[in-house]
């Protein structure tokens, strides 16, 4: 009540308490312009009269909430036009002011970025998991357009998540977990890490509020302790920097509820038994004096060596820089201590935001778009793919990307002229080649990490140097996606095969069709075939030729769609190819599977893991293909279709039916090698069918297809290659 006859009444030369109070907190950054204090109150009369009568849940005036969010963005550094736009977000959406009006009034820019944060009003989340993944697809790709759009809307969610309390429960907890996977992670990885903190505390006050509160409680009835021991613990740092006349600031602080609740749960221990929920941060003016006092507190108490990082020399992706250390204080407590610089400390709190930090008469970008672009290369990746021809295919796979991308623990990797590349925890020398280039990447055959030939599949850790081998006969396999981490390689990888999928399914079904347009003497259909595919329901011949590759296209039924006045009497000579007969040995025939209910179907072989009689397996309806074998432990198969598509297969082969399984085995180039892998086939008396070597850079690769009956032969064979001399890697490709 008091607020809102503050508001009616306002104390300060006529203008409401709000917009004063987005005043005050601009001209503690930096004094204003007359004129741009009388742009910024245009704004706020034109929002408030746009909103004029509309409430909130809460029964105060809708335009609170607009203020509210102008504030916010004034308190981060905003620019003028930010804040504006921050103060007319809600105008296009709620009343009847237009874009046009908007542009006309004050700017074409304050236009876009209302027009912008509009688009992502409309994105529900928790609709069907294809649709959630295709709106983070939009949200994206609005952001690449300007990245203020989301700085906006992460000002309009943090009001809105300080008054939830407003909402029907169900309401709440939808907006809460909303926050939780999407505005926090990003919040955290665009830099805004008190963003992210304040909306992790709320997201808790909001889930577990029982939980909240009692932790609240425990968290004040200790604080007069935890006080008295700070002032204790940095009293010997204080000293020692007026002695040696630093300028600084400490902060002292409890970590957040969240954070709190986060160790009680990791460590199974109560709250009175979690030491490192205290804090302290040291600000000073340059950057040699936070190593100066690093090495006072190292001197003063005893460091976790484990627990040190130098995020100054190394900075995080969002550009978050610190030197971070944890100590033993009093008794064995522990305490977490930062050092950074005060520029640090404005970047650490509002992350990208900094970049547009409020300047009289200049531009909305402070700094160069050079560092902005360094400061979010994973955002301009992640557009990349967004923006590729091909990312339609499967939004849900792209919406996991992004998760585990948000949510990623970084490492650092040296080349050979000691460049640092940061790469996602657990990637590999195929991830760091892609990071380097997608041309290394492509061509990657082999790795050195510090000195040391290693396997592809190897986890990188931090400090390791790695150098790239790579050959220009060299392409991307299939087994790489078991392994890769990052969206950079994996899509890079999908392309390159599916590309070449594509490739091969035109060829099959190129010559199956002309091939049996000639036997049935009808070769010139293929020039009206070629002319005309739309009449098969597709948009290129090339479609075509993969429908018939695949059994989604049947050649009797492309010759009927062409010639309905023909009455064909005459059987299609089923005689396969030789490109059929191939195929057909090389998967078995797939007459060795029994399928539980279905008779004359369509059946082909997982190239994905390629089954061999012994080892379980389950059958796929794949629409258009008839059924897929792969083995039970297939890491592809499509799980999350449902299982009404999954039929029950056994194998029924005879002792003298054989699978080719392929090889690859990667070792030392010494004398003897291939001969030591050959006489162990020759051994257990199995075929090669085929076999190609070749020796670079010290390693030898040898890709061997063998003829096997059964799992349990295989099994030995790999078992006996696997003590060669010098054998690094050996894999079922």
């Amino acid at each position: 009540m008091l607020d809102s006859l503050k508001n009616i009444f306002p104390l300060n030369g006529g203008k409401p308490n709000p917009f004063n109070e987005i005043i005050n907190t601009l001209n503690r950054q930096e004094k204003l312009k007359d004129e741009s204090e009388a742009f910024l109150w245009k704004a706020y009369q034109f929002g408030e009269s746009a909103h004029i009568g509309q409430k909130r849940r809460s029964g105060e005036p809708y335009f609170n909430h607009c203020s509210a969010v102008g504030n916010i963005l004034a308190s981060w550094g905003l620019d003028e036009n930010t804040i504006i736009a921050g103060l007319l977000h809600d105008t296009v959406e709620d009343t009847d002011i237009s874009l046009e009006n908007i542009s006309e009034e004050f700017n074409q820019e304050i236009a876009d970025l209302i027009e912008g944060v509009t688009k992502l009003s409309g994105i529900k989340f928790y609709s069907r998991q294809h649709k959630q993944a295709e709106n983070f697809m939009k949200m994206f790709l609005s952001v690449a357009k300007d990245i203020r759009v989301i700085i906006i809307k992460f000002a309009d969610r943090l009001h809105n998540m300080k008054t939830l309390e407003h909402l029907p429960l169900i309401k709440q907890r939808r907006i809460a977990n909303e926050t939780k996977d999407v505005y926090a992670p990003l919040a955290h990885r665009l830099g805004m890490n008190k963003l992210k903190s304040d909306y992790e505390d709320l997201i808790f006050k909001t889930v577990k509020p029982k939980v909240y509160k009692k932790l609240l409680k425990k968290v004040k009835s200790s604080k007069a302790d935890r006080e008295k021991f700070l002032n204790i613990f940095i009293q010997p740092i204080v000293e020692k920097l007026e002695n040696d006349s630093i300028s600084y600031r400490i902060l002292k602080r409890t970590k957040h509820y969240s954070s709190i609740q986060g160790k009680i749960i990791a460590r199974g221990k109560p709250f009175e038994e979690i030491m490192d929920i205290m804090a302290i941060r040291v600000i000073v003016t340059n950057l040699e004096d936070c190593y100066t006092i690093l090495g006072y507190i190292h001197g003063l108490y005893t460091p976790l060596q484990a627990r040190f990082k130098d995020f100054i020399s190394t900075p995080k992706k969002n550009g978050y820089r610190s030197l971070h250390t944890t100590v033993f204080g009093k008794n064995g407590r522990i305490v977490e201590i930062q050092i950074r610089t005060e520029e640090m400390d404005k970047t650490a709190e509002i992350g990208i935001a900094a970049h547009w930090a409020y300047k009289e008469g200049q531009g909305k970008n402070k700094k160069s778009t050079k560092s902005l672009d360094k400061h979010i290369s994973w955002l301009r990746e992640l557009v990349e793919v967004l923006q590729d021809e091909d990312r339609n295919e499967d939004p849900k796979e792209f919406l996991q990307l992004l998760k585990i991308d948000l949510f990623e623990q970084e490492i650092f990797i040296f080349s050979p002229k000691g460049d640092v590349y940061q790469l996602k925890e657990n990637s590999t020398p195929v991830d760091f080649a892609f990071e380097v280039h997608t041309e290394v990447g492509m061509h990657c055959i082999g790795a050195k990490i510090n000195g040391k030939i290693v396997p592809l599949n190897t986890k990188l850790k931090n400090g390791d140097s790695i150098e790239i081998i790579t050959s220009e006969s060299k392409n991307p396999s299939y087994a790489w996606l078991k392994f890769v981490q990052t969206i950079k390689a994996k899509t890079n990888i999908k392309k390159w095969v599916n590309k070449e999928q594509n490739n091969q399914s035109i060829s099959l079904g190129k010559e199956i069709l002309e091939k049996t347009l000639r036997r049935l003497k009808k070769k010139k259909l293929l020039k009206e075939i070629i002319k005309s595919p739309q009449l098969l329901g597709v948009n290129s011949i090339d479609q075509v030729y993969i429908g018939v590759s695949n059994g989604s296209l049947m050649v009797r039924d492309i010759i009927e769609k062409y010639t309905p006045h023909e009455v064909e009497t005459k059987q299609i000579d089923d005689k396969p190819s030789f490109t059929q007969r191939f195929l057909e040995k090389a998967r078995g025939n797939a007459k060795g599977v029994n399928v539980d209910g279905i008779s004359n179907t369509l059946m082909n072989f997982g190239k994905c893991c390629n089954p061999i009689p012994g080892e379980e397996i389950i059958g796929y309806i794949t629409r258009g293909r008839g059924v897929t074998i792969h083995r039970n432990s297939c890491k592809n198969l499509p799980v999350l279709d449902g299982e009404d598509r999954f039929i029950d297969v056994d194998w029924n082969v005879s002792k003298k039916q054989h699978f080719l399984v392929p090889l690859k085995v990667i070792g030392e180039d010494r004398k003897h090698f291939l001969n030591n892998i050959t006489a162990e086939f020759s051994n257990q008396n199995i075929n090669i069918s085929s076999i190609d070597a070749k020796s670079e850079d010290g390693m030898a690769t040898i890709n061997l297809v063998i003829e096997v009956r059964d799992r349990r032969q295989l099994a030995r064979i790999r078992n006996k290659i696997r003590n060669v001399k010098g054998l690094i890697y050996l894999e079922r490709v």
